[in-house]
């Protein structure tokens, strides 16, 4: 590809870009194709010669579009959003044309000091205390492992990296069954073992970790010779949303003397709003928090932050400096490869950057704002109706429902999620609730309006009673 076709597709890929996001509406939110559809339209083998970029462009419109689900539509109300507000995408833009490997301060300077001061844009948004520094992390499973590894070689007396587990005490991390299976597979890269990852009970509307419970778990670890090495605390749960009692749990961690991490990824973006900041009361005590940009906030993913109280302690656990990577003659810089288990490094502060500056924290603030509104809005409509209950009540603009038949309730509501979900209007999701199936709402998308709440409204009600059972 010379330089002009290189003009000519770059400006196709973006007026594409325009096109596809102006049309999404009339879209079906989740692809529609069958498994192996799409693999079947793709040549079984690799070409030898180039082809025109003419027919791979057709072809990625033919084959790739219809098998997408559609994560930036307005009335995506599954999982948790992974908002790319259109400011961002043009960052990630200039970030792929560029395609710098920002590992080190020397291999792309700006790179590291716009992250610096990124991460303290948003430490300042969130409320945080100024001794909190950071780093951008690709995802909170990686920011959860890094703050894991931390644990184990602060509890190990720093002999992890250089001894390996084998003859040492066994650790214990402790958290609740309401955390992110990412802590699960944090567990097992640091080679901590599952058995190892306490479980402590939950109570409460807010599902949080039974504090008499935790400490009673320390002590019989203790008793027993094991070594207790962090506790993890969950600020809005991907199930439903469950909260720990952050302040609580600090108090334990400090008496302690263990390591307190704070998955808050998607419920971070909220603290932006000074209202919902009671939900964590308490954070500053933590040694670690992460939040992802890239869920509610409209950072393109991957962006997700990782505050730290203590960066030495991060560094020390994951920093090799062979001499290749060392900068000859700069003294206290930063390379944030020290911060992160990759070496390798986007430029992911750039697209925070253009976000924020584009659309300032007040704006932000209206959305998540209207996104918890307009939840409760379904949630509140759903309540009225007999043959509805709400089985979670709203977390912020998260809440989980049920319809009532006189069929099997689990096999009744997958039915009914699958026939939302075929329909395409709308797409959710399941979860298990006291170990019963029920259908989660969660409104979060960049760009969604009141009325893709209320479309939401009509969709439910009218295919629950479509087929009645």
């Amino acid at each position: 590809m010379d330089e002009e076709q290189f003009r000519h597709w770059s400006k196709q890929a973006a007026e594409w870009g325009v096109d596809y996001r102006n049309g999404l509406r009339d879209k079906p939110v989740r692809a529609q194709t069958a498994p192996g559809e799409i693999a079947a339209q793709i040549a079984a083998t690799p070409p030898e010669t180039g082809e025109a970029m003419e027919t791979v462009f057709a072809d990625f419109e033919k084959i790739v579009v219809p098998g997408m689900t559609h994560w930036q539509h307005p009335r995506f109300f599954a999982y948790f959003p992974a908002n790319a507000a259109p400011a961002s995408v043009v960052a990630e833009y200039l970030v792929s044309a560029m395609a710098a490997q920002c590992m080190l301060w020397q291999t792309s300077p700006a790179a590291t000091e716009l992250e610096t001061r990124m991460v303290d844009w948003l430490r300042q948004a969130l409320g945080l205390p100024e001794n909190f520094s950071g780093v951008i992390q690709d995802s909170a499973s990686t920011a959860t492992l890094a703050a894991v590894l931390v644990m184990r070689e602060k509890a190990l007396a720093w002999r992890g990296n250089a001894e390996g587990l084998s003859g040492q005490a066994k650790l214990r991390i402790y958290a609740s069954d309401q955390v992110h299976t990412s802590i699960d597979r944090a567990i097992w890269i640091a080679g901590i073992g599952e058995a190892n990852l306490v479980r402590i009970p939950t109570s409460g509307p807010e599902r949080a970790m039974d504090i008499a419970a935790l400490e009673t778990a320390i002590a019989k670890d203790r008793a027993a010779g094991l070594l207790p090495a962090g506790i993890i605390a969950c600020v809005g749960g991907t199930s439903t949303g469950a909260c720990d009692d952050i302040a609580a749990t600090v108090a334990v961690a400090r008496k302690e003397n263990l390591y307190l991490h704070v998955d808050a990824a998607w419920a971070g973006s909220a603290m932006i709003c000074p209202e919902f900041r009671a939900l964590w009361a308490g954070v500053e005590g933590a040694d670690s928090i992460v939040f992802n940009p890239h869920k509610w906030l409209g950072a393109q993913f991957d962006c997700s932050v990782q505050f730290i109280r203590d960066p030495e302690a991060l560094v020390r656990t994951l920093a090799i400096r062979p001499e290749y990577l060392k900068t000859q003659g700069r003294d206290g810089i930063v390379n944030y490869s020290e911060w992160s288990v990759p070496l390798g490094r986007r430029f992911r502060a750039l697209k925070l950057w253009f976000l924020l500056r584009c659309h300032g924290l007040e704006d932000l603030r209206r959305r998540i704002r209207n996104h918890v509104d307009w939840a409760r809005l379904v949630c509140e409509r759903l309540r009225t109706e007999q043959d509805f209950e709400i089985v979670t009540e709203p977390f912020l603009s998260l809440f989980s429902f049920r319809h009532r038949s006189a069929a099997e309730p689990d096999a009744h509501n997958l039915a009914l999620l699958k026939r939302i979900n075929d329909d395409g209007r709308i797409y959710l999701t399941q979860t298990r609730v006291d170990g019963a199936v029920a259908i989660r709402f969660q409104a979060g998308q960049f760009d969604m309006e009141k009325e893709d709440a209320e479309a939401a409204i009509r969709v439910i009600l009218e295919l629950a009673r479509s087929n009645r059972s």
